[in-house]
Protein backbone atom coordinates (compact mmCIF):
# COMPACT_ATOMS: atom_id res chain seq x y z
CA UNK A 1 0.00 0.00 0.00
CA UNK A 2 1.52 3.43 -0.60
CA UNK A 3 1.48 6.26 2.36
CA UNK A 4 2.63 5.64 5.74
CA UNK A 5 1.85 2.53 7.43
CA UNK A 6 -0.17 2.37 10.32
CA UNK A 7 1.94 2.20 13.71
CA UNK A 8 0.20 2.21 17.31
CA UNK A 9 2.84 4.26 18.72
CA UNK A 10 1.95 7.25 17.27
CA UNK A 11 -0.52 9.71 18.47
CA UNK A 12 -3.77 9.26 16.22
CA UNK A 13 -4.27 12.71 14.30
CA UNK A 14 -8.02 12.10 14.45
CA UNK A 15 -9.88 9.86 17.23
CA UNK A 16 -13.43 9.31 17.25
CA UNK A 17 -15.62 7.61 20.38
CA UNK A 18 -18.65 6.66 20.25
CA UNK A 19 -20.36 9.30 17.77
CA UNK A 20 -23.80 9.51 16.98
CA UNK A 21 -25.51 12.09 15.22
CA UNK A 22 -29.53 12.11 15.59
CA UNK A 23 -32.03 14.02 13.19
CA UNK A 24 -35.48 14.41 14.61
CA UNK A 25 -37.39 15.87 17.88
CA UNK A 26 -35.39 14.97 21.13
CA UNK A 27 -32.56 13.67 19.48
CA UNK A 28 -30.29 13.73 22.52
CA UNK A 29 -32.37 11.07 24.13
CA UNK A 30 -31.45 8.36 21.71
CA UNK A 31 -27.44 7.99 22.27
CA UNK A 32 -27.81 7.64 25.83
CA UNK A 33 -30.60 4.77 25.92
CA UNK A 34 -29.84 1.03 24.98
CA UNK A 35 -33.52 0.58 24.02
CA UNK A 36 -33.24 3.41 21.71
CA UNK A 37 -29.57 2.71 19.87
CA UNK A 38 -30.67 -1.04 19.65
CA UNK A 39 -33.70 -0.17 17.31
CA UNK A 40 -33.53 -0.46 13.40
CA UNK A 41 -33.90 2.56 11.46
CA UNK A 42 -37.33 1.94 10.61
CA UNK A 43 -38.26 0.81 14.04
CA UNK A 44 -36.37 4.12 15.72
CA UNK A 45 -38.20 6.55 12.51
CA UNK A 46 -41.33 5.05 13.55
CA UNK A 47 -40.80 5.29 17.31
CA UNK A 48 -39.46 8.36 17.56
CA UNK A 49 -39.26 10.39 14.12
CA UNK A 50 -35.79 10.18 14.88
CA UNK A 51 -33.04 9.11 12.02
CA UNK A 52 -29.76 7.92 13.49
CA UNK A 53 -27.28 8.74 10.04
CA UNK A 54 -24.15 7.97 12.45
CA UNK A 55 -24.52 5.71 15.44
CA UNK A 56 -22.19 4.98 18.00
CA UNK A 57 -18.81 5.17 15.71
CA UNK A 58 -14.99 4.66 16.86
CA UNK A 59 -11.67 5.18 15.10
CA UNK A 60 -8.85 6.82 14.75
CA UNK A 61 -6.69 8.29 11.86
CA UNK A 62 -2.82 8.11 12.07
CA UNK A 63 -1.05 11.13 10.83
CA UNK A 64 0.27 10.79 7.13
CA UNK A 65 -2.66 8.07 6.54
CA UNK A 66 -5.42 7.87 3.64
CA UNK A 67 -8.37 6.83 5.86
CA UNK A 68 -11.40 6.28 3.60
CA UNK A 69 -15.04 6.23 4.73
CA UNK A 70 -16.83 3.99 2.21
CA UNK A 71 -20.65 3.29 2.16
CA UNK A 72 -23.95 3.01 -0.14
CA UNK A 73 -25.97 6.56 -0.30
CA UNK A 74 -27.89 6.78 2.70
CA UNK A 75 -25.25 4.95 4.52
CA UNK A 76 -24.16 8.14 6.68
CA UNK A 77 -20.42 8.73 5.34
CA UNK A 78 -21.64 12.06 4.27
CA UNK A 79 -22.69 13.15 7.93
CA UNK A 80 -19.73 11.53 9.79
CA UNK A 81 -17.27 13.50 7.63
CA UNK A 82 -19.22 16.88 8.59
CA UNK A 83 -19.33 15.82 11.87
CA UNK A 84 -15.26 15.79 12.23
CA UNK A 85 -15.52 19.62 11.45
CA UNK A 86 -18.88 20.16 13.13
CA UNK A 87 -20.36 22.00 9.70
CA UNK A 88 -23.05 19.12 11.05
CA UNK A 89 -23.00 19.29 15.17
CA UNK A 90 -22.68 15.73 16.75
CA UNK A 91 -25.39 14.79 19.14
CA UNK A 92 -22.95 13.13 21.50
CA UNK A 93 -19.78 11.80 21.72
CA UNK A 94 -16.14 13.23 21.05
CA UNK A 95 -14.09 13.98 18.11
CA UNK A 96 -10.15 14.50 19.47
CA UNK A 97 -8.06 16.58 16.88
CA UNK A 98 -4.24 16.55 18.00
CA UNK A 99 -5.52 16.00 21.12
CA UNK A 100 -8.40 18.83 21.15
CA UNK A 101 -11.90 18.28 21.73
CA UNK A 102 -13.49 19.78 18.88
CA UNK A 103 -17.09 19.13 20.33
CA UNK A 104 -15.86 21.70 23.31
CA UNK A 105 -14.79 24.34 20.80
CA UNK A 106 -16.10 28.00 20.55
CA UNK A 107 -16.97 29.31 17.55
CA UNK A 108 -13.73 31.07 17.46
CA UNK A 109 -12.07 28.39 17.82
CA UNK A 110 -13.63 26.46 15.67
CA UNK A 111 -13.27 28.94 12.95
CA UNK A 112 -9.43 28.80 13.31
CA UNK A 113 -9.21 24.85 13.21
CA UNK A 114 -11.35 24.90 9.90
CA UNK A 115 -8.87 27.66 8.12
CA UNK A 116 -5.68 26.68 9.00
CA UNK A 117 -6.11 22.78 10.19
CA UNK A 118 -8.65 21.37 7.98
CA UNK A 119 -9.42 21.52 4.24
CA UNK A 120 -12.39 20.18 2.26
CA UNK A 121 -12.81 18.85 -1.05
CA UNK A 122 -16.63 18.24 -2.01
CA UNK A 123 -17.87 17.08 -5.35
CA UNK A 124 -19.20 20.83 -6.03
CA UNK A 125 -16.08 22.50 -6.09
CA UNK A 126 -17.73 25.97 -5.71
CA UNK A 127 -14.87 27.84 -7.59
CA UNK A 128 -15.92 31.51 -7.64
CA UNK A 129 -16.83 32.46 -11.32
CA UNK A 130 -15.20 35.77 -11.68
CA UNK A 131 -12.29 35.09 -10.34
CA UNK A 132 -9.39 33.32 -12.55
CA UNK A 133 -7.47 30.30 -10.62
CA UNK A 134 -4.95 31.93 -9.01
CA UNK A 135 -7.57 33.83 -7.13
CA UNK A 136 -9.62 31.29 -6.60
CA UNK A 137 -7.00 28.67 -5.22
CA UNK A 138 -5.56 31.81 -2.99
CA UNK A 139 -9.23 32.67 -1.38
CA UNK A 140 -9.13 31.20 1.85
CA UNK A 141 -5.48 32.68 2.05
CA UNK A 142 -7.18 36.04 1.55
CA UNK A 143 -9.62 35.60 3.87
CA UNK A 144 -6.83 34.60 6.41
CA UNK A 145 -5.60 38.00 5.88
CA UNK A 146 -2.23 36.99 4.46
CA UNK A 147 -0.57 39.70 1.91
CA UNK A 148 -1.28 39.31 -1.72
CA UNK A 149 2.40 39.27 -3.18
CA UNK A 150 2.60 36.31 -0.68
CA UNK A 151 -0.65 34.33 -1.26
CA UNK A 152 -0.15 34.44 -5.13
CA UNK A 153 3.04 33.28 -4.65
CA UNK A 154 1.66 30.21 -2.67
CA UNK A 155 -1.13 29.74 -5.24
CA UNK A 156 1.65 29.53 -8.09
CA UNK A 157 3.11 26.96 -5.63
CA UNK A 158 0.16 24.67 -5.22
CA UNK A 159 -1.11 25.25 -8.71
CA UNK A 160 2.11 23.62 -10.51
CA UNK A 161 1.42 20.84 -7.90
CA UNK A 162 -1.83 19.74 -9.21
CA UNK A 163 -0.76 19.95 -12.57
CA UNK A 164 -1.96 23.01 -13.32
CA UNK A 165 0.85 26.12 -14.46
CA UNK A 166 -0.02 28.07 -16.85
CA UNK A 167 -3.60 27.83 -16.32
CA UNK A 168 -3.36 30.74 -13.28
CA UNK A 169 -5.03 33.39 -15.22
CA UNK A 170 -7.52 31.47 -16.66
CA UNK A 171 -11.43 31.30 -15.84
CA UNK A 172 -13.51 28.49 -13.94
CA UNK A 173 -15.89 28.37 -17.32
CA UNK A 174 -12.83 28.10 -19.59
CA UNK A 175 -11.64 24.29 -17.84
CA UNK A 176 -12.84 20.88 -17.77
CA UNK A 177 -14.25 19.66 -14.98
CA UNK A 178 -11.28 17.49 -14.09
CA UNK A 179 -9.13 20.62 -13.93
CA UNK A 180 -11.43 22.64 -12.03
CA UNK A 181 -11.62 19.49 -9.56
CA UNK A 182 -7.38 20.32 -9.55
CA UNK A 183 -7.99 24.09 -8.83
CA UNK A 184 -10.43 23.12 -5.99
CA UNK A 185 -7.19 20.33 -4.55
CA UNK A 186 -5.14 23.15 -5.55
CA UNK A 187 -7.22 25.86 -2.84
CA UNK A 188 -7.71 23.06 -0.45
CA UNK A 189 -3.96 22.82 -0.60
CA UNK A 190 -2.98 26.21 -0.43
CA UNK A 191 -3.46 27.37 2.96
CA UNK A 192 -1.18 23.97 4.32
CA UNK A 193 -3.58 22.06 6.58
CA UNK A 194 -3.20 19.31 8.29
CA UNK A 195 -5.81 17.15 7.58
CA UNK A 196 -7.89 16.95 4.22
CA UNK A 197 -11.30 15.92 3.92
CA UNK A 198 -12.71 14.39 0.45
CA UNK A 199 -16.93 14.29 0.44
CA UNK A 200 -16.78 11.85 -3.14
CA UNK A 201 -14.99 14.62 -4.91
CA UNK A 202 -14.53 12.50 -8.22
CA UNK A 203 -17.69 10.79 -8.33
CA UNK A 204 -19.72 13.66 -11.09
CA UNK A 205 -16.44 13.12 -13.33
CA UNK A 206 -16.34 10.31 -15.93
CA UNK A 207 -14.16 7.41 -15.27
CA UNK A 208 -10.99 7.89 -16.99
CA UNK A 209 -10.95 12.11 -15.62
CA UNK A 210 -11.82 10.37 -12.41
CA UNK A 211 -9.18 7.29 -13.07
CA UNK A 212 -6.72 10.35 -13.36
CA UNK A 213 -8.00 12.22 -10.30
CA UNK A 214 -6.95 9.21 -8.05
CA UNK A 215 -3.98 8.41 -9.34
CA UNK A 216 -3.28 12.60 -8.44
CA UNK A 217 -4.09 12.23 -5.14
CA UNK A 218 -1.73 9.17 -4.94
CA UNK A 219 0.80 11.09 -6.26
CA UNK A 220 -0.05 14.51 -4.07
CA UNK A 221 0.21 12.14 -1.08
CA UNK A 222 3.49 10.87 -1.92
CA UNK A 223 4.84 14.18 -2.02
CA UNK A 224 2.95 16.53 0.50
CA UNK A 225 2.20 13.35 2.95
CA UNK A 226 -0.87 14.68 4.23
CA UNK A 227 -3.43 13.34 6.57
CA UNK A 228 -6.88 12.51 4.34
CA UNK A 229 -10.10 11.46 5.19
CA UNK A 230 -12.07 10.14 2.05
CA UNK A 231 -15.26 9.28 1.62
CA UNK A 232 -16.87 7.39 -1.10
CA UNK A 233 -19.26 5.18 -2.20
CA UNK A 234 -16.89 3.34 -4.92
CA UNK A 235 -15.08 0.07 -4.00
CA UNK A 236 -12.06 0.15 -6.52
CA UNK A 237 -11.66 3.70 -5.32
CA UNK A 238 -11.48 2.93 -1.51
CA UNK A 239 -9.24 0.15 -2.23
CA UNK A 240 -6.96 2.16 -4.73
CA UNK A 241 -6.86 5.22 -2.64
CA UNK A 242 -7.19 3.91 1.09
CA UNK A 243 -4.30 2.41 4.12
CA UNK A 244 -7.51 1.54 5.86
CA UNK A 245 -11.18 1.35 5.01
CA UNK A 246 -14.32 1.94 7.26
CA UNK A 247 -17.48 0.19 5.83
CA UNK A 248 -20.83 1.99 6.74
CA UNK A 249 -23.94 0.54 6.89
CA UNK A 250 -27.21 2.54 8.19
CA UNK A 251 -25.20 4.74 10.22
CA UNK A 252 -23.25 1.99 12.07
CA UNK A 253 -19.53 0.31 11.51
CA UNK A 254 -19.46 -2.58 9.81
CA UNK A 255 -15.91 -3.34 9.43
CA UNK A 256 -12.77 -1.27 9.72
CA UNK A 257 -9.20 -2.53 8.33
CA UNK A 258 -6.73 -2.79 5.27
CA UNK A 259 -7.79 -3.37 1.67
CA UNK A 260 -6.79 -6.90 1.89
CA UNK A 261 -8.30 -7.57 5.32
CA UNK A 262 -11.96 -6.90 3.80
CA UNK A 263 -11.45 -9.07 0.59
CA UNK A 264 -9.64 -11.81 2.81
CA UNK A 265 -11.95 -11.69 6.07
CA UNK A 266 -15.25 -9.74 5.32
CA UNK A 267 -16.71 -9.10 8.69
CA UNK A 268 -20.42 -10.46 7.21
CA UNK A 269 -22.14 -10.92 4.20
CA UNK A 270 -22.86 -7.27 3.90
CA UNK A 271 -19.12 -6.91 3.18
CA UNK A 272 -18.84 -10.37 1.68
CA UNK A 273 -21.22 -9.02 -0.74
CA UNK A 274 -19.63 -5.41 -1.21
CA UNK A 275 -16.08 -7.09 -2.07
CA UNK A 276 -17.77 -10.26 -4.46
CA UNK A 277 -16.37 -8.61 -7.51
CA UNK A 278 -12.65 -7.13 -6.32
CA UNK A 279 -9.78 -9.34 -8.62
CA UNK A 280 -8.39 -11.32 -5.06
CA UNK A 281 -5.11 -11.69 -6.69
CA UNK A 282 -4.82 -7.39 -6.76
CA UNK A 283 -5.55 -7.12 -3.55
CA UNK A 284 -4.66 -10.37 -1.56
CA UNK A 285 -1.07 -10.54 0.00
CA UNK A 286 1.06 -13.36 0.35
CA UNK A 287 0.36 -13.33 4.00
CA UNK A 288 -3.61 -14.36 3.26
CA UNK A 289 -2.23 -16.91 0.72
CA UNK A 290 0.70 -18.87 2.41
CA UNK A 291 0.54 -22.34 4.12
CA UNK A 292 3.18 -23.89 7.07
CA UNK A 293 5.80 -25.63 5.48
CA UNK A 294 5.82 -29.67 4.96
CA UNK A 295 8.56 -31.92 5.74
CA UNK A 296 8.85 -32.88 2.64
CA UNK A 297 9.28 -29.03 1.16
CA UNK A 298 12.56 -27.54 0.03
CA UNK A 299 13.18 -24.39 1.92
CA UNK A 300 16.04 -22.81 -0.07
CA UNK A 301 13.64 -21.42 -2.55
CA UNK A 302 13.45 -17.56 -2.99
CA UNK A 303 12.30 -14.99 -0.38
CA UNK A 304 9.27 -12.34 -0.95
CA UNK A 305 7.65 -10.22 2.23
CA UNK A 306 4.06 -11.03 3.42
CA UNK A 307 2.68 -7.67 2.24
CA UNK A 308 3.96 -8.50 -1.25
CA UNK A 309 0.25 -7.95 -3.31
CA UNK A 310 -0.28 -11.47 -5.34
CA UNK A 311 -0.46 -10.24 -8.87
CA UNK A 312 3.16 -8.96 -8.31
CA UNK A 313 4.29 -11.93 -7.05
CA UNK A 314 3.15 -14.39 -9.70
CA UNK A 315 5.73 -14.67 -11.87
CA UNK A 316 8.30 -15.00 -9.46
CA UNK A 317 6.05 -18.04 -7.81
CA UNK A 318 5.69 -19.44 -11.05
CA UNK A 319 9.11 -19.01 -12.77
CA UNK A 320 10.79 -20.70 -9.54
CA UNK A 321 11.51 -24.29 -9.22
CA UNK A 322 10.95 -24.32 -5.61
CA UNK A 323 8.18 -23.13 -3.01
CA UNK A 324 8.88 -18.99 -2.60
CA UNK A 325 9.49 -18.73 1.54
CA UNK A 326 7.26 -15.49 2.74
CA UNK A 327 9.82 -13.80 5.42
CA UNK A 328 9.77 -10.85 7.64
CA UNK A 329 12.41 -9.80 9.09
CA UNK A 330 14.22 -12.58 9.25
CA UNK A 331 11.85 -15.03 10.49
CA UNK A 332 9.87 -17.81 8.19
CA UNK A 333 6.42 -17.22 8.24
CA UNK A 334 5.20 -19.73 5.21
CA UNK A 335 5.26 -20.39 1.60
CA UNK A 336 3.89 -20.27 -1.22
CA UNK A 337 4.01 -22.55 -4.64
CA UNK A 338 2.04 -22.76 -7.54
CA UNK A 339 -1.03 -24.31 -6.11
CA UNK A 340 -1.74 -21.61 -4.00
CA UNK A 341 -1.39 -18.69 -6.36
CA UNK A 342 -3.05 -20.60 -8.87
CA UNK A 343 -6.05 -20.93 -6.21
CA UNK A 344 -6.41 -16.61 -6.23
CA UNK A 345 -5.87 -16.49 -10.03
CA UNK A 346 -8.32 -19.27 -10.87
CA UNK A 347 -10.97 -18.73 -7.69
CA UNK A 348 -11.26 -15.39 -9.47
CA UNK A 349 -13.17 -13.03 -7.33
CA UNK A 350 -15.41 -15.80 -5.77
CA UNK A 351 -13.50 -18.05 -4.01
Amino acid sequence: MHGTQVHDTQQPVISVRNLWKVFGPKAARVPGSEELGALSRRELLDRTGCTAAVRDIDFDVAPGEVFVVMGLSGSGKSTLVRCLTRLIEPTAGEVIFEGEDILSADPKRLRDLRRNKFSMVFQHFGLLPHRCVSDNVAYGLEIRGVPKAERTKRAKEVIELVGLGGYELSYPDQLSGGMQQRVGLARALAGDPDVLLFDEPFSALDPLIRRDMQSEVIRLHREVGKTMVFITHDLSEALKLGDRILIMRDGALVQIGTGDELVAAPADDYVRDFVRDVPRSHVLTLKWIMRAPRDSDPLDGPELGPDVVVREATRSVLAAEKPVKVVKDGELLGIVGDEEILSVIAGGSDS
